[in-house]
């Protein structure tokens, strides 16, 4: 019988009557974590060395800390509203930042919260580097014994529960571990009205859990994506890619601004194809006629429309969902798909995948507060088009599903974003050559490698020409990087916000060419060197003199009378701070740039002096229209300067 619980008290005696010995407890990543409850177990037993905790879990998000000076300025009163004052930050990922867990509670993650956590002794000894599609066998091999998760209750009272936010583990662990021969492990659930209700097979009969909490209100904010602004370079960036797509095809995105770039471009392409088109022309006249545009995707609008299918849902789809982009449906039938695919459909067939199909899987989501507003006011027809799936049915293809996943899964392209490229095809997307993670592989080798299994698929990895370090670029593009994480034989294709290096099935000479042509302009010559050194290049190549033409200045250019106009916006899936907090977000991000190294923070330091600024809404937010002390008029004339640099 399900035990009914309304206390994080009588919920932590319930689990630690129930495992005497060693807590061997899985939960999941993202939002699906009940945050209270972990906590009142790290109280508990913290102080108490006879009971050992070892907890595995990925991507524990932590809020931001205010930090100091400007910043703090703003972050804080900015988390207050957005994250909640009283959002409950988990105590183990506090004590993982100062190294301080105690010996009896281990913490070991599979993916983090990128960057957070990377001068963490105790999570860079405890990471687990796994494919996101093997990590319930992980688990199973870990002995794990209970299992917390946070549920949704069926709407008007009903019995069943949904796991929503996350059935992308949950089931395939439980089963994993009882097919190596271990009991069940405890399944523990706690209710949270936050959580939007997605029935399908996200949906289990409330016995599936021996215990449910339901604990009393008011209830934490769910951990809101603060939406980022999208610069010239991920604009360019989703704009290249957008080409890619074509109709009628399957669509698996990741995160970020360069996917919130990809999402608008494609919204752009369908909604005003003229204007997309002229927006593509000025960042690439010859980019219809490329081959890879030719061969594998399309500029016109959507007639069918898309079929989403990734690990995670997020603020695009829900974009996309809204302008008729996602609408292709597929049902779990593999005899209607064959028909549908052959076109001897019939219109009992099509009444049937109206009805019945789905258009968007996925395995976990995270967004915005305005992303999971969206899902809980979806009329109960578009939500019941979204199916929360496991993940191994979404990751892969060989979950005895093979025929059918194929069929649904045609023309899919696989966007994934990567940190670093080499000039041979291999990607660098989660950690550094010195063996720190920054973040996790996840499932983008699980879809690298899809995308070769499948006849029409592309894996198209997306990264920025330039990364910045102590006030210095340097080119992303390298010759050779002490960390890999899509080796070079799974190479496909690279997009940066140069253009498109289609790699697919190339000779390395061919792919030394096609990544140097998409290489910022001062680091061509480097790479091409080194690559005639190595033997990799033919020693009388030379740089075409239009390759001369990558460079952020240039880029600009091309797009700043979209940007001005509104076609390409800071903010193209809506934004969670305010119009003042904008401005003031652009000027921080300046005067980051230009307080990178002593000479530079000197040289804007002595320009601030001088500053002026007619934007006291602005200063008001920052609590500086009236500075007293020196530190505060030093930081006015600052903001100032920042304001005054980055006005449209």
């Amino acid at each position: 019988m399900t035990v009914h619980l309304d206390n994080l008290e009588d919920t932590v005696d319930f689990i630690l009557q129930r495992i005497p010995q060693v807590i061997h407890m899985g939960a999941p990543l993202g939002i699906g974590k009940p945050h209270r409850l972990l906590n009142a177990l790290y109280e508990r037993i913290e102080p108490d060395r006879s009971r050992q905790w070892h907890l595995y879990t990925a991507l524990s998000l932590d809020p931001p800390a205010p930090g100091s000076g400007l910043q703090a300025r703003f972050v804080g009163e900015f988390v207050d509203r957005h994250f909640g004052a009283d959002f409950p930050r988990l105590h183990y990922v506090q004590a993982m930042k100062r190294d301080a867990l105690p010996a009896h509670i281990q913490v070991e993650e599979f993916y983090l919260q990128s960057g957070a956590l990377m001068h963490s002794s105790q999570t860079q000894r405890r990471y687990a580097s796994l494919n996101y599609t093997h990590v319930a066998r992980a688990l199973a091999e870990r002995g794990v014994n209970i299992i917390i998760q946070k549920v949704a209750r069926e709407p008007g009272g009903g019995r069943r529960l949904s796991l929503s936010c996350n059935n992308d583990l949950t089931q395939d662990s439980v089963e994993a571990i009882v097919a190596r021969g271990l009991p069940p492990p405890l399944l523990v659930a706690e209710i949270d009205p936050e959580l939007p209700w997605l029935g399908g097979t996200a949906a289990v009969d409330e016995d599936y859990f021996d215990a449910v909490l339901t604990l009393p209100g008011p209830y934490p904010k769910l951990f809101g994506l603060p939406r980022q602004p999208v610069s010239d370079a991920e604009f360019a960036i989703g704009l290249y890619a957008s080409t890619l797509v074509r109709d009628g095809g399957t669509l698996q995105i990741g995160i970020g601004a360069l996917a919130d770039a990809l999402c608008h471009a494609l919204v752009l392409r369908h909604t005003d194809n003229a204007r997309y088109r002229e927006v593509l022309a000025a960042l690439d006249p010859a980019l219809e006629r490329h081959p890879s545009v030719l061969e594998s995707g399309s500029l016109e609008p959507f007639a069918i429309g898309l079929y989403g299918c990734s690990e995670m849902i997020n603020e695009g789809f829900k974009k996309l969902v809204e302008t008729g982009v996602i609408r292709r449906k597929v049902v779990d039938d593999e005899a209607l798909m064959q028909r549908i695919e052959q076109g001897t459909a019939n219109l009992g067939d099509q009444a049937r995948l109206q009805r019945d199909g789905e258009y968007l899987h996925g395995a976990f989501y995270l967004g915005s507060p305005a992303f999971y507003q969206w899902l809980h006011e979806l009329p109960e027809d578009e939500r019941r088009a979204i199916g929360m799936r496991r993940i191994s049915t979404i990751n892969q293809l060989y979950g005895g599903h093979e025929a059918l996943e194929r069929l649904q899964r045609r023309d899919a392209r696989f966007f994934n974003t990567c940190m670093m490229a080499t000039a041979l095809g291999a990607a660098v997307s989660d950690g550094l050559e010195d063996g720190r993670v920054v973040s996790g592989v996840g499932g983008q080798y699980n879809f690298v490698s899809m995308s070769h299994a499948l006849d029409d698929a592309r894996s198209v990895l997306l990264f920025r020409a330039l990364r910045e370090h102590a006030g210095e670029e340097s080119s992303t593009v390298r010759w050779n990087y002490g960390h890999t994480t899509i080796p070079r034989h799974l190479r496909d294709i690279y997009i940066n916000e140069y253009g498109i290096a289609d790699l697919h099935a190339r000779n390395d000479e061919d792919c030394v060419i096609a990544m140097a042509g998409i290489t910022d302009a001062r680091f061509q010559d480097e790479l091409l060197e080194q690559a005639k050194k190595s033997r990799k290049l033919r020693t009388e190549f030379s740089a075409p003199e239009a390759w001369r033409g990558n460079t952020p200045v240039h880029l600009s250019a091309r797009l700043r009378r979209f940007r001005q106009d509104g076609t390409l916006p800071d903010y193209p899936l809506g934004s969670d701070f305010t119009e003042v907090e904008q401005r003031v977000v652009k000027a921080l991000a300046w005067l980051k740039s230009n307080t990178a190294t002593t000479t530079q923070k000197i040289g804007t330091v002595l320009r601030a002096l001088g500053a002026s600024s007619d934007d006291h809404e602005a200063l008001q937010r920052m609590g500086l229209d009236k500075p007293g002390s020196l530190a505060e008029r030093l930081d006015a004339k600052l903001l100032k300067l920042g304001l005054t640099e980055t006005r449209q």
